[in-house]
């Protein structure tokens, strides 16, 4: 091949450029060819042989199919198993005093996964991902437990009225009680072998989640956002607790979340310092009826001669001891006594929705809910404090907050959906323009992945974000369709840090992990997977993936039921080795899903392959620039002198303006001009 015919093919003009590197890279390009150019060539000869690549765009990709998620064999720990794009490293299943017992989130420090579980919580040691060990097992029961780690302090949430402040199994039976727990309880694990029980933050509403917000702005501080959807506690056992309309008395506990301060030097003196009103003016969502499956049902109980009532413009199967209750009500009222008669079952047939709707809106009015209500409490915060953003998912809307005075967040935008029965949490990609919000359709124990479910319920709500609003961009759903016994919906998963892409690992319950890649936040895009069978074949029983979440080089996944899987990214047509590779370079001192870190990739090599990657996969430069980049950077690796990469850089700058990615190019140059200048 002659000169000139290699100038044009790498769009190197040697009139424009200057400089012994320049040449120098050039004439080791030559000697190291260039992927399809034969060396038979004479230099006379013209080569008009095109480049080509093997690398296709995601969305032009084959899924598995058949699907091999559908129609694996049921078990607790022997369940068949389908995976795709992606090495089960390994599963551990759950201490003794575990067992049984509700597997819930994940918190990670240093080389230390922690576990949260109904019965308390789990430390494991995963510096070997293949031999997880477990380091303690610390008995104390409350609902849910969910976990958040800083420095030395463990945050565990309690809600539930069985809780106590003792971290007694024995838990709590009196109505009202000071041995009761309803917050968030505070751990020293300066020791991590023997977490110390320090302190704790009693809260109106208990702690259903929190989010622990590092203010990148006070070092003496860290603040805890706590969402809690129970009722409101009696005021004889927690002062100061109102369960009145904010509108009746402005220190009511609805309609508000808690901000807690804990100062690093002083844990022990945590504390609520504010108690934003987030949700106000905000009404009742759109919702959406009954699924195919739910409707006949209901037909079918109707045939059968049940009580079915009508609930805000819905269908609802009147259970037994509704239908008990309502009786005896009616008994009553007509004062007789004993059972009732054929007559009160026709008087409760005409009445049940009249009576069904005057308890549930008393109820409701007690939760500060109600039909022309908004929401009064969010299930999940998620905060960026990189960007100065959370996501908020509160029951009926998903909202954008402003987080930069940490006491007093500002919403900034709220959406609804009529395809979102519950929102449940939030993920942000890592530039902050975009946020997924997940819908908890059924509450987490119900099957909502079969066939007959609609793709949009129950699902994944992609919003990109500009200039503080969210605009609805797609939906995305694991495809796979479950059993009636799988309870599966969308669940708790985190941003996987391949630079250049928007990837996130997802829980579904049953319906096992994912990875997608939400980049076109349009067009989402299934890349990876991993399911087992059903727990019983014959009955729902709760089990799968709480939440899964990605740390340093790990996808550490809850499995509500069989313990603490460890997944690993293995290359494929979807990732490439040198985007995993790139990924790997991102390590963290610690991890909470809920208080999202903004990932920064040191220039490596393979951070620069793994954009050339993505140029390729996506044809956002053509061939021959591709390989003259690829041989610059192979020649630098293979010891010519890393001094070239900054003259490749320059190239790079120079061939943006030929490529459809103009941001990447740049990025792959600054990456180029990094590695050559020794950074």
């Amino acid at each position: 091949m002659n000169r000139n015919t290699l100038n044009k093919r790498i769009g190197y003009n040697p009139g424009s450029h200057i400089g012994i590197i320049r040449n120098l890279l050039l004439m080791s390009l030559l000697m190291v060819g260039f992927g399809c150019v034969s060396s038979e060539i004479t230099q006379d000869e013209p080569q008009t042989e095109e480049l080509t690549t093997t690398m296709i765009p995601i969305t032009e990709l084959e899924q598995p199919s058949p699907d091999p998620r559908v129609g694996l064999t049921s078990g607790l720990f022997d369940a068949e198993e389908a995976i795709w794009n992606l090495d089960l490293v390994t599963n551990v299943l759950p201490p003794e005093n575990f067992v049984g017992s509700w597997n819930t989130d994940l918190a990670f420090k240093g080389n230390y996964a922690i576990q949260g579980n109904y019965n308390g919580f789990i430390v494991w040691d995963i510096s070997d991902f293949a031999k997880p060990q477990l380091v303690v097992d610390y008995l104390c029961p409350a609902s849910q437990s969910d976990v958040s780690i800083y420095q030395d302090l463990l945050f565990v949430s309690g809600e539930g009225t069985g809780g106590r402040l003792d971290c007694g199994a024995e838990g709590v039976s009196t109505a009202v009680s000071e041995e009761r727990l309803r917050g968030i309880r505070i751990f020293d694990i300066s020791d991590i072998r023997n977490p110390e029980y320090i302190s704790n933050v009693q809260t109106c509403r208990g702690s259903h989640t929190h989010s622990v917000l590092v203010d990148p702005n006070d070092d003496e501080n860290v603040f805890v956002y706590v969402s809690g959807s129970a009722s409101v506690r009696p005021e004889e056992e927690l002062p100061g607790c109102v369960s009145a309309y904010p509108e009746e008395d402005p220190n009511s506990a609805l309609f508000r979340i808690e901000v807690i301060q804990v100062p690093l030097d002083n844990p022990e003196m945590a504390a609520i310092v504010t108690s934003p009103r987030i949700f106000e003016e905000l009404t009742a969502p759109p919702r959406h009826g009954l699924a195919p499956e739910e409707l006949a049902v209901i037909e079918r109980t109707r045939e059968e001669g049940r009580y079915v009532v009508d609930y805000m413009g819905q269908p609802r199967i009147l259970n037994d001891r509704f239908a008990q209750l309502f009786l005896e009500q009616i008994v009553e009222e007509r004062g007789g006594s004993g059972d009732a008669t054929a007559a009160d079952s026709l008087a409760l047939k005409n009445q049940a929705s009249e009576l069904y709707t005057s308890w549930m809106d008393e109820r409701l009015a007690q939760r500060g809910r109600g039909a022309d209500l908004g929401p009064n409490q969010c299930h999940d915060i998620t905060l960026y404090p990189e960007i100065g953003l959370a996501g908020g998912a509160c029951e009926g809307y998903g909202l954008l907050l402003d987080i930069t005075d940490p006491i007093n967040p500002v919403r900034i935008d709220a959406v609804a959906d009529s395809n979102f029965a519950y929102w449940h949490s939030a993920t942000f990609n890592n530039d902050g323009t975009t946020v997924i919000f997940t819908d908890e359709w059924g509450g987490g124990t119900q099957a909502k992945c079969r066939d007959t479910d609609p793709y949009d319920w129950g699902a994944n709500a992609i919003y990109s974000i500009k200039d503080g609003e969210m605009h609805f961009e797609s939906y995305f759903k694991m495809s796979a369709p479950q059993t009636s016994t799988e309870n599966c919906v969308a669940h708790n998963g985190s941003i996987v840090p391949v630079p250049g892409r928007d990837i996130m690992v997802q829980g579904w319950y049953q319906g096992g992990i994912n990875i997608f890649d939400f980049t076109d936040p349009a067009n989402p895009v299934e890349i990876a997977f991993h399911d087992r069978g059903p727990i019983n074949d014959e009955r729902r029983e709760t089990g799968g993936s709480w939440s899964v979440y990605w740390y340093n080089g790990a996808l550490v996944n809850s499995e509500i039921s069989r313990g603490l899987d460890i997944f690993e990214l293995i290359p494929c047509e979807y990732i490439t080795q040198n985007e995993i590779d790139a990924s790997n370079t991102v390590n963290l001192d610690y991890l909470n899903a809920q208080g999202q870190p903004m990932y920064v990739w040191p220039s490596t090599i393979s951070l620069a392959a793994a954009y050339l990657d993505q140029l390729e996969r996506n044809r956002e430069l053509d061939l021959e620039k591709i390989a003259m980049i690829r041989n610059g950077l192979e020649v630098a690796q293979n010891g010519s002198g890393l001094e070239l990469l900054t003259e490749l850089a320059s190239e790079v700058r120079l061939m943006a303006d030929y490529s459809s990615n103009h941001s990447k190019m740049m990025k792959l140059a600054k990456v180029l001009d990094d590695l050559g200048n020794g950074a």
